[in-house]
C-alpha cells in the first residue's frame, strides 16, 4: 500500500516549492505567464434527501410510492421532489452479479459502524462479539459500508476503520480488536498490521488520564460517607462504593466519547446503525432500581437508622448522569445514527460463569439505548449470527424521499424533520428526525471533515463543482503487478472558486483502487500547501495536475479520485474503470491513445521524485518524454502528436485508424492518423508508435476517439481516449 505523500512544502512551511521542468518529465513545472481573468456566477441549490423505513410486525413494507407519504420540516409541509426504492433483500451477497451492481443513493447507503465495548463487557463477550460482526459482514450487500471502533473508558472512543466496502480490511480490524491498528492512510480506510507503530484517534478534548481520574473523583463525591459503622462493614461500603463510582465514571465517559462521535458522523449522508455490542451498564445508576425487594430493603435500613445501607443512587438514580446520558441521546439522532444494541453476554444462568444478577438492569440500559434513537435491542441470543440476520433484514428496505427547501442558511442549525405515512395503520416509520444545515468548512472539525470526505470517496455520487480528468493506463512491469501511472487535472478556476489570490491554498488530492470485491489494492493522497502569490497565474491559466502511480494485480478496478479545496471544502470526485490485464498471458494488449501536451501548462506536482525501482519512465515519443493530457483539447484540422503503446503487438507495418464517437456514442467522423515510427520492445517490453492525429471538422463539444491498429496479417486492435473540441476550434 502506498504512504501518505509528504509536505510539498519550503522550509518555512508555507509554500509550495516549484522547480522548473526543462530537460526531464520528472521534474516540477516553473511559474506560468497569467491568463486573462475569468467571471462565473453559480446558483447554489439544495437538495434533501430523507431515507425512511417503513415496518409491520417488524418486517419491512415493500409496494409504497411517494403518494403514500407525507413530508414537513418543521411547521411546513414539503413538496416530495424525488422519489426511490432501495430493496436489498433480493440482491445480496448470494445474488446475481447484475443484481448487486444496484445503485444506491448516498443518502439511502447502509452504513454500519461496529463499536464494541472493551468496558462493560468481560473477555468471553468479547470473543462472541467479535463472531457476531463476522456473521454481519459476511450477510451485508456489496453497497454497505462498515467502520469498526472501540470503547474503553480510559481511551475513550477509538475509530479502528473508516466507513468501507472493503472486506478484507474489516476482517483485518476485527482480528486486532483494541491495537487501534491502522496504516498511514489519512482517510482510515486501510490498515496494515506490518506497521512497527500505530495511531490511535480518541474523541473528545478530555481523554488524558488525569481528566478521567478527576472525574472518578468527582463522581465519587456524590456518595453519601459512612457514619458510626464497624470496620468490616466500612470496608465493604467502601469497596461497592469505589465500584460504583468507577460504573458511574465509565457511563460518562461513554456518554461524552459517544457524544463526540455522534457529531463526527453528523456530516454523513444518510443513517448510520451503531452496532453497540456490549454486556450493557447498569442502568440502577441513571433511574434508580426497579427491584421491589432491593427497594424494600433500602427503605427498610434507612427506617432503621443504618444509613450505611442506604445507597441513594442505587434507590433513585442520578439526574446529572441522566442528563450526561441524554445529550448523548440527543446527539444520536441529531446526527440520525441508531443504535443496534447486541447484547452480547447471551443467556445464563445463575451460577454460570459470567453470569450476573443485575442482567436486567444491563438489559434496560442498553434498551434506554437502543429504544431513544430508533434502533432495536437484540438480546437472550446465545448465537448471536440470528441477531446479526434481523437486524439486517429490518433494514432491507429503503424509501428515499427528496425536497427542496425554500431557503438555505449556512448557518449549521439542525432543521426538524417530520414523516407520516397517509394509512400508517399498524405501521412503524423509521426516518432522519431532521439535518444539520451547511455550514462553512472551516468550521468543521478534523475529524469530521476526514469522515465526510471518506464517505463522498467511498459512496458519493461522481461530479461536484471542480473540472476532473483523470488519465489511467496499466503498464507491464517484473513481479507479477502492473506499473499504473495516473494523471488528475483539476481545472484551476474551480479549485480557485471562493479563494483570495494570496496565501496558501490547501489542495488535497486522494486515490483509491477498489477491485471487483469491494477491496482497496492500493492508493495514494497528497495534502499539497500551494502559495498563490507564486502559483495563482499557473493555475488561472489551467490548473492543477498530479503524477501519481498505483502497483495493481491483474484484474478490473474502480479508481476513485477525489480532489478538494481544504480551505474552501469544494470538492470534485470522478470514478473511472480501469483493467489490468494478465500482461504475459493476455495476448496482445493496446494501451489508450496519449496526446503529449507542452511542459508549462499546469502547475505540475508528484506523489514520487522518481519512478520506482526497475520502472523506466513510461510516457516516451521518439525517445522523448512527455506528460500526456488526461483530457486533451484538439482543434479541428491542426495534426496532434499521438503515443500509442501495447505489447505482443504483430511485427512489420501497421495502419491506423480512427473513428470519432459523441459522448452519447453517436457516430461524427473519422479522422487522419499517420503512422510515424514504432520501437519495439521485443518479447517482454512494450511497442511505442509515435503517430500524429488530425480531427475533421467538429462542433465544439466532448468526444471519444476511437483507435484501430491493424497488422499485417489483418488483425486489429482498439483503444479509446476522451477529447475535447474548444469553443473556436470546430468547423
Amino acid at each position: 500500500m502506498k504512504r501518505i505523500g509528504a509536505w510539498f512544502c519550503c522550509a518555512a512551511g508555507a509554500a509550495l516549492c516549484l522547480s522548473v521542468l526543462p530537460e526531464t518529465a520528472w521534474s516540477k513545472d516553473a511559474d506560468k505567464p497569467a491568463k486573462a481573468e475569468q467571471f462565473t456566477e453559480s446558483t447554489e441549490v439544495l437538495v434533501v434527501e430523507v431515507p425512511v423505513q417503513v415496518l409491520r410486525g417488524g418486517e419491512p413494507v415493500r409496494g409504497l410510492t411517494a403518494s403514500d407519504f407525507e413530508l414537513w420540516e418543521g411547521r411546513e409541509k414539503q413538496e416530495i421532489t424525488g422519489f426511490e426504492v432501495l430493496d436489498l433483500a433480493a440482491a445480496g451477497p448470494a445474488a446475481s452479479p447484475q443484481a448487486q451492481k444496484t445503485v444506491v443513493p448516498p443518502s439511502a447507503r447502509r452504513r454500519f459502524l461496529l463499536l464494541f465495548d472493551l468496558s462493560f463487557s468481560e473477555p468471553k463477550s468479547i470473543e462472541k462479539a467479535r463472531q457476531a460482526a463476522r456473521s454481519l459482514v459476511n450477510g451485508l450487500h456489496p453497497t454497505d459500508l462498515v467502520g469498526v471502533a472501540t470503547f474503553q473508558a480510559s481511551r475513550g472512543a477509538d475509530l479502528v476503520l473508516g466507513f468501507t466496502p472493503d472486506r478484507q480490511q474489516l476482517a483485518m480490524a476485527l482480528d486486532h480488536l483494541g491495537a487501534s491498528a491502522r496504516s498511514a492512510d489519512p482517510l482510515r480506510l486501510v490498515m496494515s498490521m506490518s506497521e512497527s507503530a500505530f495511531v490511535a484517534s480518541s474523541f473528545g478534548g478530555s481523554g488524558g488520564k488525569g481528566s478521567r481520574e478527576s472525574k472518578a473523583k468527582s463522581a465519587d463525591s456524590d456518595n453519601p460517607t459512612t457514619t458510626e459503622v464497624g470496620f468490616v462493614d466500612n470496608l465493604i461500603g467502601e469497596s461497592e462504593r469505589t465500584e460504583q463510582a468507577s460504573q458511574k465514571n465509565n457511563i460518562t465517559e461513554l456518554s461524552e466519547s459517544v457524544s463526540e462521535l455522534a457529531r463526527m458522523l453528523a456530516g454523513i449522508q444518510g443513517r448510520k446503525h451503531v452496532v453497540f455490542l456490549s454486556e450493557g451498564f447498569d442502568s440502577r445508576f441513571l433511574y434508580g432500581t426497579q427491584d421491589m425487594g432491593e427497594v424494600a430493603a433500602i427503605d427498610d435500613a434507612s427506617q432503621n437508622g443504618e444509613i450505611w445501607r442506604v445507597d441513594s443512587n442505587v434507590r433513585y438514580g442520578s439526574t446529572k448522569l441522566v442528563k450526561v446520558v441524554d445529550l448523548m441521546l440527543n446527539e444520536l439522532r441529531r446526527a440520525d445514527c441508531a443504535i443496534q444494541a447486541v447484547d452480547i453476554a447471551g443467556l445464563r444462568a445463575p451460577g454460570e460463569e459470567g453470569y450476573r444478577a443485575s442482567a436486567a438492569d444491563r438489559h434496560d440500559g442498553l434498551f434506554v439505548l437502543a429504544d431513544s434513537t430508533g434502533g432495536e435491542l437484540y438480546n437472550n441470543f446465545n448465537d448471536l449470527s440470528e441477531a446479526m440476520e434481523s437486524l439486517l433484514q429490518r433494514n432491507s428496505v429503503t424509501y428515499v424521499l427528496s425536497y427542496q427547501p425554500a431557503q438555505i442558511l449556512r448557518d449549521g442549525s439542525f432543521r426538524k424533520l417530520r414523516v407520516e405515512l397517509k394509512d400508517a395503520r399498524g405501521t412503524q416509520i423509521v426516518h432522519r428526525p431532521g439535518y444539520y444545515a451547511p455550514k462553512p468548512f472551516a468550521e468543521q472539525a478534523a475529524l469530521e471533515k476526514t469522515l465526510d470526505t471518506a464517505s463522498q470517496l467511498t459512496g458519493g455520487r461522481e461530479g461536484g463543482s471542480i473540472p476532473v480528468h483523470v488519465l489511467a493506463a496499466p503498464f507491464a512491469r517484473p513481479g507479477g503487478k502492473a506499473y499504473v501511472p495516473i494523471l488528475i487535472e483539476a481545472e484551476g478556476t474551480g479549485l480557485l472558486s471562493g479563494q483570495k489570490d494570496q496565501g496558501i491554498l490547501p489542495a488535497e488530492v486522494y486515490v483509491y483502487a477498489f477491485d471487483a470485491d469491494g477491496r482497496v489494492q492500493d492508493f495514494f493522497a497528497r495534502s499539497l500547501g500551494i502559495d498563490l502569490a507564486k502559483a495563482s497565474p499557473a493555475l488561472r491559466q489551467s490548473g492543477l495536475k498530479m503524477f501519481g502511480d498505483l502497483d495493481l494485480p491483474t484484474g478490473s478496478y474502480s479508481l476513485r479520485v477525489l480532489v478538494r479545496n481544504g480551505a474552501t471544502g469544494a470538492t470534485s470526485l470522478r470514478v473511472v474503470a480501469l483493467e489490468v490485464p494478465a500482461f504475459a498471458e493476455a495476448g496482445p494488449v493496446l494501451l489508450p491513445p496519449f496526446f503529449p501536451e507542452p511542459q508549462d501548462r499546469w502547475l505540475l506536482v508528484r506523489e514520487n521524485a522518481a519512478p520506482p525501482p526497475g520502472v523506466d519512465y513510461p510516457f516516451m515519443d521518439r525517445r522523448s518524454p512527455f506528460i500526456p493530457a488526461a483530457h486533451p483539447g484538439l482543434r479541428a484540422g491542426e495534426e496532434a502528436r499521438l503515443s500509442l503503446v501495447g505489447w505482443h503487438l504483430q511485427p512489420g507495418d501497421l495502419r491506423a485508424d480512427a473513428l470519432i464517437l459523441t459522448a452519447d456514442g453517436k457516430q461524427v467522423g473519422t479522422g487522419e492518423i499517420r503512422v510515424l515510427e514504432r520501437q519495439s520492445g521485443g518479447d517482454e517490453g512494450p511497442d511505442r508508435i509515435a503517430a500524429g492525429f488530425r480531427p475533421p471538422q467538429l462542433a465544439p463539444g466532448e468526444y471519444h476517439l476511437l483507435v484501430t491498429l491493424t497488422g499485417p496479417t489483418g488483425a486489429t486492435w482498439t483503444s479509446t481516449a476522451e477529447f475535447t473540441v474548444p469553443a473556436g476550434g470546430g468547423g
